[in-house]
């Protein structure tokens, strides 16, 4: 009896010694599964490993929201006949399904996979939780190449809702925050009064929010201290490679007095989308680091007299970057500055030294070149030395140097003893390769000390994802057979959806404005005449408002600036004569009539108005009390059916006008469009009703 029970003993003994084991293999396997699964960027919630049958199938499969997933590393031979993805509600994968489209949309059959990552969308709205499995299956055996299974209670990534903005000070408010996916933030109906000094979207960990944070950009990829806002929505990225999951709070902070305005807490363990955000990882070869904006970032390294600087963005192939020592010793400022403009185009990198002296093109008043000009144009040196350039994945990045104190007297000193104020700016190209107005700038004071004991870096991986362009404003067409005159001022350009959305050209930061609208296509009549009333400014002293009116057949305009060659390329219709020396001579220069932005407007701004009329209405008109300069026109045979009115000075300023025979064929060619749009719409209507 005693043998017998020692004999149960060691039985017992042995199998519960098997079942802890099993447990710690079990346990081994789930933890070394969330190590894998938090390894790495957050890519959703992770399903687990596809189940390997035949035809080599493997990779990892996670819930991206709930309608995708994503498999990352999959891998197919390829060698299946009528292969598809392959998902259903019943208990097994079986012929009882439906085809998934690939990563391209489309239902063909699988082809070759290779450690692919990609995402898979199911198809007519269905979602995850609709669904059992989702598995590589060919139909025409009907056998199942690999799988993963759906858990019962399985609840998808999804946008999260967070708690409201703290009332703590300077009206800061906000609707419950909205939190879209691992890096974007929704702030509805977020309030501040404007009022604070140094004051940023901040984020950290911890418990309450500390001067410790980081600065958050804003909704327009701006680290300057924030504007005021009055119950806007506004979404908030996070920089760089931070998600959702590593910070704790987000703040509206004042790193000048230490304050926190107010702030929200971030939930743990959000069940959340992740972001489309692409993350470039970018290295910087300077010590020195400083970040601009969120796609600009300027690196810097003093060897005795000679700096370098690198300046990295993540702009368009024709866009520039600039940087430079501000126009004054106590704020940055545009005018008066020393900048480098830096570009690559398609044969090498430029890094080329400009001056500035008024915020408009090169021009020439009373014989000497004003405005936005490159130092060798004005009688100095180009003093920086271009040292090495590349782009790589959307990203310029060029390197140059210059001494600390040129012998230029054009140039501004770059001071080690004292902090320096600076001025930086991108935006596109024009046509001659000058900086045109530029798209990304600053309104505050940037202030950099160059000459730093231990190197200094704030800077961040950039990133990128696909942008939705902003819907155009309004275009204008003047149609009207009886007008024959024409009134023409100056206003500002508006932003994307202004001049430069409409026109695709890029913008001087003014545009002609034609009985109120923003650069109208004209429609005129041969043989008839017309009369513009032209108020564009007629002080030939000022190199930002001096607009005689031209019109000829080249779409750009400036034509004062361009050289002798360009020129005759040429045919100048109306507004201009010619010297006895061959040398243009502008005759529509009227008194300046200007809609300007109200005071402190920030117009950076634009494109929150979503038509051109409540942007109009936004402006302050000014006009000087003078009769305008008179331009006659007689459009006749010989004219081109396109032609453009523009300013004599700048380029990109006005748009077209269409010469016709008859405004009958416009009148019957607008009812046509209008009977074929009619007969589109004819059938679904019938079905309508």
């Amino acid at each position: 009896m005693t043998l017998s029970n020692n004999v149960l003993c060691l039985q017992l003994q042995r199998r519960l010694l098997l079942v802890f084991v099993t447990l710690f293999l079990l346990l081994t396997a789930a933890l070394a599964q969330g190590e894998e699964e938090e390894d790495g960027p957050y890519r959703g919630k992770y399903l687990g490993k596809l189940n390997s049958y035949h035809h080599q199938v493997s990779g990892d499969v996670y819930a991206v929201n709930e309608f995708t997933f994503l498999i990352v590393g999959f891998n197919y031979d390829g060698n299946g006949a009528d292969t598809f993805f392959w998902s259903g509600a019943s208990n097994r994968p079986g012929p009882q399904g439906f085809i998934v489209p690939d990563e391209y949309g489309k239902t063909n059959i699988l082809d070759r996979y290779h450690n692919k990552d990609f995402t898979l969308t199911l198809p007519d709205r269905k979602k995850i939780t609709e669904i059992k499995w989702l598995a590589v299956y060919d139909l025409n055996n009907q056998n199942n190449f690999g799988d993963v299974y759906i858990p019962e209670d399985f609840e998808p990534p999804m946008a999260q809702l967070g708690g409201t903005f703290s009332k703590r000070s300077h009206n800061v408010s906000s609707s419950s925050i909205q939190i879209l996916d691992s890096k974007t933030i929704r702030i509805k109906d977020f309030t501040y009064d404007g009022r604070g000094k140094r004051t940023f979207f901040w984020t950290g960990v911890g418990a309450q929010p500390s001067s410790r944070g980081s600065k958050l950009p804003d909704e327009r990829g701006y680290l300057d201290p924030i504007r005021k806002y009055n119950m806007e929505t506004i979404d908030l990225q996070l920089p760089g490679d931070k998600t959702i999951f590593d910070i704790d709070w987000i703040s509206v902070y004042d790193v000048a007095d230490n304050e926190n305005y107010g702030h929200v807490l971030i939930n743990d363990g959000l069940n959340v989308p992740p972001s489309l955000v692409k993350v470039i990882p970018f290295e910087f070869s300077l010590p020195n680091c400083r970040q601009l904006h969120k796609d600009l970032q300027v690196s810097w390294e003093v060897f005795g007299p000679q700096i370098t600087f690198q300046l990295s963005g993540q702009v368009a192939a024709n866009d520039y970057m600039s940087f430079g020592i501000s126009g004054s010793d106590v704020s940055s400022q545009m005018i008066g500055s020393d900048v480098v403009v830096a570009y690559i185009d398609e044969i090498r990198g430029y890094s080329v030294d400009y001056n500035i002296t008024s915020l408009a093109p090169c021009v020439q008043v009373l014989g000497q070149n004003k405005g936005v000009c490159r130092d060798d144009v004005v009688g100095g040196l180009d003093s920086f030395q271009l040292n090495t350039y590349a782009r790589k994945d959307g990203i310029n990045t060029i390197s140059f140097r210059r001494l600390l104190k040129s012998s230029d007297d054009g140039d501004k000193e770059i001071f080690l003893d004292r902090s320096n104020y600076v001025v930086w700016a991108f935006g596109q190209l024009d046509s001659n390769n000058e900086p045109a107005f530029h798209t990304y700038y600053p309104k505050s004071d940037i202030v950099i000390d160059f000459n730093t004991t231990e190197p200094v870096n704030d800077c961040f991986a950039f990133t990128s994802q696909k942008e939705t362009p902003p819907q155009l404003w309004e275009r204008t067409r003047i149609t009207d057979a009886s007008l024959r005159s024409f009134n023409a001022y100056l206003g500002p350009s508006g932003g994307l959806r202004g001049y430069q959305g409409l026109t695709g050209h890029v913008s001087s930061g003014l545009a002609w404005y034609i009985n109120g609208y923003m650069i109208p296509e004209l429609y005129l009549k041969r043989g008839l005449t017309y009369t513009f009333n032209v108020r564009g400014g007629n002080n030939p002293h000022s190199p930002e408002h001096y607009h005689p009116l031209v019109i000829t057949d080249d779409p750009q305009g400036g034509y004062d600036r361009l050289s002798d060659a360009k020129q005759s390329e040429i045919r100048v219709l109306a507004g201009v004569e010619f010297t006895r020396r061959g040398r243009p001579k502008p005759t529509a220069a009227g008194p300046l009539c200007l809609s300007r932005y109200p005071p402190n407007y920030d117009r950076r701004l634009d494109d929150i108005f979503p038509t051109f009329k409540k942007f109009n209405r936004s402006l302050i008109t000014e006009c000087v009390d003078e009769a305008p300069a008179l331009l006659e026109i007689t459009p006749n045979i010989t004219w081109p059916d396109t032609v453009y009115y523009n300013s004599f000075t700048h380029g990109n300023m006005g748009w077209k006008i269409h010469i016709v025979d008859s405004y009958t064929n416009l009148r019957n060619g607008a009812r046509a469009l209008t009977w074929s749009l009619a007969i589109l719409l004819l059938p679904w209507l019938v079905l309508q009703y």
